[in-house]
C-alpha cells in the first residue's frame, strides 16, 4: 500500500521515529536455519549475516529476491557558479537523455542483476540556489523533492537502491557530510567529477562559504538537507525513508548518496538499519562517511561514477546470500550427518 507523502520536514521525522523494526520472529526463524544449513558454521561468512538482516526486514525466515527497484534522481545545483566541477550543468540533461536512451552504465548493471530502473529528473531548468549565499531550497521545496522519492518506492519491491545525477552534487554532498560530522571542508571535499587543484580549491571554499550562510544546518541534520542539499539527495533521502516505512531494504550506493541518507540517520538513530553500504567509493571522504554510520562496504572496486552503479553491482552479492541461505538443503533434507 502507498503511503501519504510527509507534510513537512518534522513530519518525515516522526514518521521515521516511529517506523517498526525488523520482524523478530524472522530474524529467529532465519538464525535458526542457517544454523542448519548443509556447511560448516559461519563458512559463508558476511554472506550469512546478510541473509539473516534482509530476512528480518522482510518479515520472512527463508525470503528470496525477486523485485529490485532502482530510482535514480537528477537534478542541478546553483553552487555550480562556484566553479566547483569540472563539466557545466547541461551535462545533467544529457545524461538523464542517456539513461532514457538505455546507454548509461546503470542502464547495463541494472539490466544484470534484473533491476526495474526509474529515472526521474527533478526540475533541471530550475537549479538550486547557491548556498553559498543562503539556503539552497525552501521548506516547500525541499519537500517537494522528498515528496518524489517517497512515492517512487514501489511497496511491492523487496529491495531498493537509489542513485542520482547532477553536476555539483559532490560538492552538496561534502557539504552535508561536513555540516553532519563536523571538521573542516577540507576534510570531505573530494575531486568528484576529476577537477584540477584550483576546482578543488573552489569546492572548498564553497563548502566554508555554505556552512558560514547556512548556521542552522549545523543544528539539524535535515535542515541541512534543505540549506546545503539538492533536489536529487532529497529525493534519495525520501525513497530510503519510504523504503524504512514499507520494510523494504535498501542498499546504498557512494559517497553522495551515503551523505543523503546520513541526514535521516542524524536525525533519527536507527533510520539506516535496514540499509546496507553497498560499496566504498574513490571519493575520498566515503569511507569516512561510512565509518560514521557504521557501515561496513561490501565491495571496495575504486568506482566514483554515482548513478547507484556501485549499490547495483552490490544487488548480486545480496542475491547471492538469499540463494544460498532460502536455497540450500538442510542437513536432515539432505540426509547429511552433522559435525559434531
Amino acid at each position: 500500500m502507498q503511503l501519504d507523502t510527509p507534510a513537512s520536514l518534522d513530519d518525515l521525522r516522526a514518521r521515521l521515529a516511529a517506523a517498526r523494526g525488523p520482524d523478530a520472529s524472522a530474524t529467529a526463524g532465519a538464525t535458526a536455519r542457517n544454523g542448519q544449513l548443509t556447511k560448516p558454521p559461519g563458512a559463508l561468512g558476511r554472506l550469512e549475516d546478510l541473509a539473516i538482516w534482509y530476512c528480518g526486514w522482510r518479515g520472512d525466515p527463508r525470503a528470496r529476491i525477486d523485485a529490485v527497484q532502482a530510482l535514480v534522481f537528477a537534478g542541478n545545483h546553483g553552487v555550480v557558479a562556484q566553479g566547483v566541477s569540472a563539466f557545466p550543468a547541461e551535462v545533467t540533461a544529457q545524461m538523464v537523455a542517456n539513461f532514457a536512451a538505455g546507454g548509461a552504465a546503470i542502464n547495463q548493471l541494472c539490466d544484470v542483476a534484473g533491476a526495474q530502473l526509474s529515472v526521474i529528473p527533478l526540475d533541471l531548468d530550475r537549479p538550486t540556489a547557491d548556498f553559498t549565499q543562503g539556503p539552497a531550497m525552501s521548506e516547500a521545496e525541499v519537500m517537494a523533492a522528498l515528496s518524489a522519492g517517497w512515492a517512487a518506492v514501489d511497496p511491492a519491491a523487496d529491495l531498493l537502491i537509489a542513485g542520482e545525477m547532477g553536476i555539483g552534487n559532490t560538492t552538496a554532498a561534502a557539504a552535508l557530510a561536513c555540516a553532519l560530522f563536523g571538521g573542516g571542508a577540507a576534510d570531505w571535499v573530494g575531486r568528484g567529477t576529476g577537477v584540477t587543484d584550483a576546482g578543488l580549491a573552489a569546492k572548498t571554499d564553497a563548502v566554508t562559504a555554505g556552512l558560514a550562510a547556512n548556521p542552522g544546518a549545523l543544528d539539524d541534520p535535515l535542515m541541512a538537507l534543505r540549506c546545503l542539499g539538492g533536489r536529487e539527495l532529497a529525493a534519495m533521502a525520501g525513497a530510503i525513508a519510504a523504503a524504512r516505512l514499507h520494510r523494504i531494504p535498501v542498499i546504498l550506493d557512494g559517497f553522495i548518496c551515503t551523505a543523503s541518507a546520513a541526514c535521516l540517520e542524524r536525525a533519527v538513530p536507527g533510520a539506516l538499519d535496514h540499509a546496507v553500504a553497498g560499496h566504498l567509493s574513490e571519493e575520498q571522504a566515503h569511507g569516512a562517511l561510512l565509518d560514521r554510520l557504521g557501515k561496513v562496504p561490501l565491495l571496495s572496486l575504486g568506482m566514483r561514477l554515482g548513478e547507484g552503479s556501485g549499490a547495483a553491482v552490490a544487488i548480486q552479492v545480496l542475491k547471492a546470500a538469499l540463494a544460498c541461505h532460502s536455497g540450500m538443503a538442510t542437513f536432515a533434507e539432505a540426509g547429511v550427518a552433522e559435525g559434531g
